[in-house]
């Protein structure tokens, strides 16, 4: 009897003291590239998502993928095959890749991982870091606050060198908190080369700095993207 009692409670302490390992479940990839492009109906990923070194994504043979790295700027369109995401570039097998460097502000933006997505994608979130982006492209993509601030419908872009300069684009009820506005699909007008801005919504206001030789139209989104400070 004594056997069966020690027996019982070592078998509850070893359930009791696994649990918690089972709870936590695997640790989230470390965020390397994101998603500038995704054409399938089969994928876990989503424009605008995040993904990590280590992180396999399988793709039918007519899906298209495209994927910008954001420490070495490579910008990537796979076709068909099984991917593997690395830190700096992907590894593809059974599809077709072709790559090329973009200009974009590389290690200089901070990331956040969010929640592992219930479809088991890791998805990440990019926040700006305390720095002044520097865009490449003149026609920039922002990402609006994930909270805009209460009573805030616009989105204010206005050069601060030269105070002749200022679009507001109006938020209807397609916008929300987290939104992206591309203002090249927009079609407002671009941006001065080298010009400094300020882009506020409501009360969040942050700076931006247009490169000497950014270029126009619809660029790769990691070379034009503007995301507010978590906050």
């Amino acid at each position: 009897m004594t056997s069966r009692i020690l027996f019982a409670a070592a078998l509850a302490a070893a359930l009791v003291s696994a649990g918690p390992a089972f709870a936590k479940g695997p640790a989230p990839l470390v965020p390397s590239a994101l998603v500038e492009d995704i054409k399938s109906k089969s994928t876990d990923v989503e424009f605008m998502d995040y993904v990590g070194a280590g992180q396999v994504i399988k793709l039918q043979p007519r899906d298209v993928l495209v994927l910008s790295y954001l420490k070495s700027c490579e910008h990537e369109t796979i076709t068909g095959g099984t991917v593997r995401v690395g830190s700096d570039k992907s590894e593809v097998e059974g599809g077709k890749i072709a790559r090329a460097k973009v200009p974009c502000n590389g290690g200089k933006m901070q990331l956040s991982s969010a929640e592992t997505s219930a479809s088991a994608a890791s998805a990440f979130r990019l926040q700006s870091a305390a720095i002044q982006p520097v865009l490449y492209g003149i026609s920039p993509v922002i990402q609006l606050p994930k909270v805009l601030p209460e009573g805030a419908r616009a989105l204010v872009v206005e050069r601060t060198d030269r105070k002749v300069e200022r679009h507001t684009i109006t938020l209807g009820d397609n916008f929300s908190g987290g939104s992206f506005v591309d203002l090249e699909k927009l079609q407002v007008t671009p941006l001065a080369r080298g010009g400094v801005y300020s882009v506020s919504v409501g009360s969040r206001k942050m700076l931006i700095k247009i490169d000497a030789n950014a270029k126009p139209g619809k660029l790769p989104v990691v070379s034009r993207l503007v995301r507010f400070p978590p906050g």
